[in-house]
């Protein structure tokens, strides 16, 4: 390894390449995620954040003294160009954690979101219940004294027993029995509604009452997960905006060992890398698709949730704009554009945040896991082009078109490519 002081000094630079041009929605501050972008290595998952006493990057980077003094031997070229690609693997794996917990976190704080809406619609349905139950039972209770007063009101004239007993006239006698027996029947009718009415309305308040401690211990957890969300973004956008400080600056020395220029270098590295992820790629979006299969359900874009959008721009039209623009650098025409819309319509309805809840798949070309999208740029959780760029490059290695990609997708029961 060389020496650090070797590192820092400045020498002659090689003119680099040209940067890659601005891409759709771009915002360096708020990118997310990041992945290994040459070789066969896929990131794996992760569920914890790193320690945050951890150096900020432990990568030795080669300088463009280092470059300038390979050019001219065969050997020490080949050798250098297998230093840089080392150095562009280790800054990538170094934000990679990072970017899995941001994407991890975020969608677990959508989930409790979900988890919080549903507990406060039935904490607040339970409360309307509960108290149009204790109006029933008021308005019984209200009922039955009337009828209380109507049966013994004071007074010897108006009270009914004294009416029933000095009546003279035997038919209004027993009309007068059966105006009592009717009123009294009607009064047990009122008493019972009442008493069901104060039951079903003290049951509906305790149930009401345990929703809305329910609902506050959901809350609490829910601003728990956005807090972490948030601070997982925040380390996320860190290690992302390092890694392209650094990758782009390694791009164009792979481009002057090469006799390139950095854009064509990274195109053949993204080429690479997701050649050697195209196989377990398909496994992966293969065994997804039996599980569904097997759980009764097929595997389909309605099963996507799509976790929280800050820093990601979901503009379906702009990300089909950009596809059609792009599809001519893999020796497509326009006839295979429509196959393109339908696939991707169809897996994720061109949205930069979709993520199949039940599989992992993330992003408009549904990438699993989606770490694999990181081999296109370490933007790939914010940046539908960084995604489209993967997507083309995965179907071309795989199935040499959309409509190849689009032909398989629909001859296979849950669809999948």
């Amino acid at each position: 390894m060389r020496g650090e002081a070797a590192r820092r000094t400045a020498g002659p630079r090689v003119a680099a390449a040209p940067r890659r041009a601005p891409r759709l929605g771009r915002a360096r501050s708020t990118l997310l995620t990041v992945g290994v972008l040459v070789g066969a290595l896929v990131v794996p998952a992760v569920t914890a954040a790193p320690s945050s006493a951890a150096p900020s990057s432990a990568t030795d980077y080669p300088t463009w003294q280092d470059v300038q003094r390979a050019e001219g031997d065969e050997q020490a070229k080949q050798a250098e160009v297998a230093e840089v690609r080392a150095a562009l693997r280790s800054v990538q794996a170094e934000a990679a954690e990072k970017s899995q917990v941001a994407l991890d976190t975020a969608a677990a704080a959508a989930a409790a979101e979900a988890d919080l809406a549903e507990a406060t619609r039935t904490a607040t349905s339970l409360q309307a219940h509960a108290d149009e139950a204790s109006a029933t039972a008021e308005r019984a209770r209200t009922r039955a004294g009337r009828l209380a007063a109507d049966l013994y009101r004071d007074g010897s004239t108006d009270q009914m027993t004294t009416r029933i007993a000095t009546a003279d006239d035997p038919d209004q006698l027993l009309y007068q029995l059966g105006a009592l027996d009717q009123l009294s029947t009607t009064w047990d009718g009122v008493m019972d509604e009442a008493a069901v009415a104060a039951r079903t309305a003290a049951s509906l308040h305790d149930q009401a009452e345990r929703a809305e401690d329910e609902r506050a211990s959901l809350a609490d957890q829910a601003e728990a997960t956005a807090t972490a969300a948030r601070a997982a973004q925040r380390r996320a956008d860190a290690a992302v905006a390092e890694t392209e400080s650094h990758s782009d600056e390694l791009y164009a020395q792979l481009a002057a060992l090469r006799d390139s220029t950095a854009e064509t270098q990274r195109r053949y590295e993204v080429g690479q890398a997701v050649a050697a992820q195209a196989a377990a790629q398909a496994a992966a979006a293969r065994a997804a698709a039996e599980t569904a299969r097997a759980a009764g359900g097929a595997a389909s874009s309605a099963d996507n949730a799509y976790p929280s959008t800050e820093g990601v721009t979901v503009d379906p039209a702009a990300a089909q704009a950009y596809a059609r623009s792009a599809m001519g650098a893999h020796g497509w025409g326009d006839d295979q554009f429509g196959c393109l819309v339908s696939l991707w319509t169809q897996e994720s309805g061109w949205r930069a945040n979709a993520l199949n809840a039940s599989s992992g798949a993330y992003g408009i070309p549904q990438a699993l896991p989606a770490s694999k999208l990181a081999a296109a740029g370490a933007d790939w959780r914010t940046n539908a082009e960084t995604q489209i760029d993967w997507g083309l490059a995965y179907i071309a290695d795989r199935y040499g078109s959309p409509c190849g990609a689009w032909d398989h997708e629909m001859s296979v029961d849950p669809h999948w490519y």
